[in-house]
């Protein structure tokens, strides 16, 4: 005998589930069943591609047993099963990373944090909300020893050798006494049916059936009624990916997404297709209603399962979906492709890429008939994972203009979300580009000297908060062949600019001034301008359009590139203020120098940058304030 303590987050999530989560209790049975499928999937697998396996006896069949008078529930397996060494890294610790930040994230809200347990892969605990201790018997295939780890949800379990005659698991729960429900056949089927009903491998029970006595032509009873016992499956073990839509009910959808996905809530929407001809496969997509734990994590766990023939390949491949699409839940099952089939094969086999392509566009299809249908349920969609959405237009040059017309942003003129459609259906006549800002705040944007032009002119601008767009919209210089550009770009159109004739008696008349700033600012701006953006604000800064902005720089060092060189912004300055037409009037070379520091260091502020040298920013406003004084 053997006893090791839990892992701390394990402890902590034991906690949780004894003490907090008790709304969705019955999930228990789901997240164990899901488990001995995929240990049924694992061996599967083997017993057709590795020679090693491929002599063992393999009858895949889930078992489930119910002791009233013990009161235990019983579930075993057929699979894979587990040695000592498995039984510590699966029931004793939490391997993945993204599952300790779950742990140490859980909200205490019932509902969501038990919609997430089966996420992170830590379901079975869940069967302590139901069970004051749980033995775990099991035998891994082509192993000879058998073990049993036993646990009484404290702060650790044990680990003896055991006796089982066949390779699988077995998992008996020691029932709390206010939870004896789960001791009733209709209940445990009741909850088979609704999580469980379409895993691929038979349920079976034990169901006691009366039969009615035995009664001659006069109604004399001739046989007494009686009770047998009868061993029946419960599920349909049906692929429900494989079956045809029409025998599918929407309930059934909502179901079978609830199983795969461990997802307590229903899905925005699901596509089902089944392609025959060249290439032959089904697949089964969800878009879930709420964003798993993991959705912005490197290690995240993939939600889509390949199967080829019905045989389960990976649930761990993120090569069958772009990464954008990460959100996704559900089935890919290809025909042509062979069951020993290498993570490098898969990620270089024209068929998978070319299932993968075409379940890019029918997803894509798909969110765009939402939009269309129902534009309140897009937005609630677009909410959760526009984000995410977004990155498409990086990469996936194939589908870019699917992606602008899914895209939704703030814009400077209007509540809520827009489409780019809806941009230019509001463009005036004379306006020929699509204009937006980039930056971290919302409100600064809203506010930003940038667009003061623009507002002058009533012309709308795209408000782009979140840091993914300033790695984006780079990319992105069309919609509808009408050019996307930054207003912060030093070639901005001629449709916003002011008259050429006053710009240019603006740039003599000033000219003295621009040359003292240029040399004042040199460390610090590339060039100092004249602007014609600018309608209140005394300066701004704006970047040649070959170099990238204060937010691209930004979001370039965040992703390790600390080497790049410095890029100087260009400070315009806005002619019609009152600060230079009184500047004008004094040769206060002193003055100026402190002016145009302060120029500089408040057009930063405008954009949400920082100041470098507080100290002297706070020196040169006070002795202006002295001197206004």
């Amino acid at each position: 005998m053997s006893k090791h303590q839990f892992q701390t987050e394990v402890t902590q999530l034991l906690d949780l589930m004894i003490h907090s989560l008790y709304s969705n209790k019955e999930i228990f049975l789901r997240e164990l069943i899901s488990n001995s499928s995929d240990a049924l999937d694992k061996l599967n697998y083997l017993t057709l591609t590795d020679d090693n396996y491929k002599n063992l006896e393999y009858k895949p069949k889930i078992d489930i047993a119910i002791d009233k008078g013990a009161k235990t529930l019983t579930l075993s397996d057929s699979g894979i099963g587990m040695n000592e060494e498995d039984l510590v890294e699966n029931l004793g610790t939490i391997a993945r990373s993204g599952t300790k930040s779950f742990v140490q994230n859980l909200s205490g809200d019932e509902k969501k944090d038990s919609s997430l347990i089966g996420q992170f892969g830590v379901g079975f605990y869940s069967a302590f909300m139901v069970a004051n201790k749980i033995e775990v018997t099991s035998k891994k295939a082509g192993e000879d020893k058998a073990y049993t780890w036993s646990s009484e949800a404290g702060g650790d379990y044990e680990i003896v050798e055991a006796t089982k005659d066949t390779h699988g698991t077995s998992i008996k729960l020691f029932l709390k006494d206010e939870e004896v429900e789960f001791l009733e056949y209709y209940r445990i089927e009741s909850i088979i049916k609704k999580y469980s009903n379409h895993i691929p491998f038979g349920i079976w029970m034990d169901k006691e059936e009366t039969i009615p006595a035995v009664t001659d032509d006069d109604g004399k009873e001739t046989e007494p009624s009686k009770t047998e016992i009868k061993n029946i499956q419960v599920n349909k073990a049906s692929a429900l990916w494989r079956m045809n839509k029409s025998e599918i009910k929407k309930d059934e959808y909502k179901d079978f997404y609830k199983q795969i996905s461990h997802d307590s809530t229903d899905p925005i929407l699901w596509t089902h297709t089944k392609a025959e001809g060249t290439i032959e496969y089904n697949t089964l997509f969800y878009i879930p209603t709420t964003a798993p734990m993991d959705l912005f994590r490197m290690d995240y766990q993939p939600g889509v399962k390949l199967y080829v023939k019905r045989v389960f390949i990976t649930d761990d491949e993120k090569e069958l979906l772009p990464v954008y699409l990460r959100f996704v839940k559900g089935i890919i099952d290809a025909e042509d492709l062979p069951l020993n089939v290498s993570r490098e094969i898969l990620q270089q086999n024209i068929v998978l890429e070319t299932i993968k392509k075409a379940s890019v566009k029918k997803i894509l299809s798909e969110l765009k008939k939402l939009q269309t249908k129902d534009k309140e349920k897009y937005l609630e969609f677009y909410k959760t994972f526009g984000r995410v959405l977004k990155e498409g237009l990086y990469g996936d040059f194939e589908n870019k203009e699917a992606l602008l017309d899914l895209a939704m942003f703030k814009s400077s003129k209007r509540e809520g979300l827009i489409t780019l459609k809806e941009y230019k259906e509001a463009m005036k006549d004379e306006q020929k580009s699509i204009y937006y800002i980039t930056g971290e705040e919302e409100a600064i944007l809203r506010h930003s000297p940038l667009i003061e032009q623009f507002k002058a002119k009533d012309i709308e601008v795209l408000l782009l908060d979140e840091d993914v767009d300033s790695i984006i919209m780079p990319m992105v210089t069309e919609y509808d062949k009408t050019p996307i550009k930054p207003v912060n770009n030093s070639d901005i159109d001629e449709e916003i600019k002011e008259d050429k004739e006053e710009v240019k008696e603006n740039e003599d008349k000033y000219q003295a001034i621009l040359v003292k700033m240029k040399e004042i600012l040199k460390d610090d701006a590339k060039d100092v301008k004249i602007s014609s953006r600018l309608s209140d604000s005394p300066s701004v800064l704006i970047y040649d359009k070959n170099d990238p902005d204060f937010q691209m720089q930004q979001m370039l060092k965040q992703m390790g590139q600390d080497n790049l060189p410095t890029v100087k912004p260009i400070l315009e300055i806005n002619p019609k203020h009152e600060i230079f037409e009184k500047l004008l009037n004094k040769s206060d070379d002193l003055l100026l120098n402190d002016v145009s520091y302060l120029l500089m260091d408040q057009a930063r502020l405008s954009e949400g940058m920082k100041i470098e040298d507080i100290t002297g920013f706070a020196k040169r406003l006070n002795k202006i304030i002295a001197k206004a004084l």
